[in-house]
């Protein structure tokens, strides 16, 4: 269990009662004392659940965001062993964005591609608060190429609020290479897993989001576009985000049951920010029974089978019409 300086509203009644655990602890305990500590644990935990069953999308989006959520670069340590960092695009420079490196997963050697947001002032401004440039997209794919001619599986940990929108980004080609990215891992003879660990922003996410399988961390998000920036368009202000969060309809059982993303991992009660650790733990659990099952399928229908997933998502029915 965190606790982090940072706290959301809607946390406000889990922290109220982790004072008052603290409180008790804090003192000698008798026999009533300790009855009532394990009286609010349990009901610590049953808060946990209800608060953190009933979020609402925009909610869902706080706690996605929130500062204390684990980053790729925890997951490294927590999930991975023996990670050898790869820098660079070989064209313009080293994005730290955006990160890429060959790990050990289990008994699988594996190339691992993350955003990373980092967590101090200092090291979000360098990573561009996980807003990669398009030498950070080169960078995935060289590395993606050199997994692919080692025979080597692909891990891909999503969170970012999109592709970095500056000047320099677009004179350099971002919306191409984003592009590029999205065909390269389309055809990668090798397995590829995405899991959308925090935030999943538009076409930054996707850049590096094109797998056999897709899953989203339980309370992350998935979306074409920020609730601010769809507010900004539709109501012109982002006091309306909430409504937005609610319309874009992103959050992980939504996007399980619309065939978006093929599996949603359960989060410790509180959150992953609340149990780095346990959340790692499930997440290397998903990671080596996906890898394990992709492992065992022919390259040529592994290729087809991805390949026709992201096709048929452009497929709709509407008044019976399909089209």
């Amino acid at each position: 269990m965190t606790r982090g300086l940072h706290r959301l509203p809607l946390e406000k009644p889990i922290y109220e009662i982790e004072d008052r655990i603290a409180e008790l602890e804090s003192a000698p305990l008798g026999a009533r004392q300790q009855e009532d500590l394990r009286r609010l644990r349990r009901e610590l935990v049953e808060v946990q659940k209800r608060v953190f069953g009933t979020l609402d999308p925009w909610q869902t989006v706080e706690v996605a965001r929130h500062p204390d959520r684990p980053k790729t670069s925890d997951y490294l340590g927590l999930v991975f062993d023996e990670f050898v960092e790869l820098h660079g695009d070989r064209a313009y420079g080293d994005d730290r964005a955006m990160l890429t490196g060959f790990a050990k997963l289990d008994r699988h050697k594996v190339l691992v591609v993350g955003h990373q947001k980092g967590k101090t002032l200092q090291e979000r401004q360098a990573c561009h608060f996980g807003c990669a440039h398009p030498e950070g997209y080169r960078k995935a794919m060289g590395k993606m190429r050199l997994a692919a001619k080692y025979g080597l599986p692909v891990i891909c940990l999503i969170d970012t609020p999109g592709a970095y929108p500056g000047v320099g980004a677009e004179e350099r080609g971002q919306a191409q290479v984003i592009a590029e990215s999205m065909f390269l891992m389309a055809t990668l003879p090798v397995p590829v897993v995405c899991v959308v660990i925090g935030e999943g922003g538009s076409g930054g996410a996707l850049g590096i989001g094109v797998g056999d399988r897709v899953a989203v961390l339980e309370h992350a998000y998935y979306s074409v576009i920020s609730p601010e920036g769809c507010a900004g368009i539709l109501w012109k202000g982002a006091e309306h985000k909430a409504d937005a969060a609610r319309a874009l309809r992103m959050r992980s059982h939504d996007l399980k049951s619309f065939g978006v993303i093929d599996a949603v991992i359960e989060e410790p009660p509180g959150g992953a920010h609340r149990d780095p650790r346990q959340m790692a733990s499930r997440l290397k659990n998903y990671l080596v029974r996906t890898l394990k099952e992709l492992l065992t399928q022919p390259t040529a229908a592994l290729v087809e089978s991805r390949y026709g997933k992201f096709r048929a998502m452009g497929t709709f029915v509407e008044a019976g019409v399909s089209a």
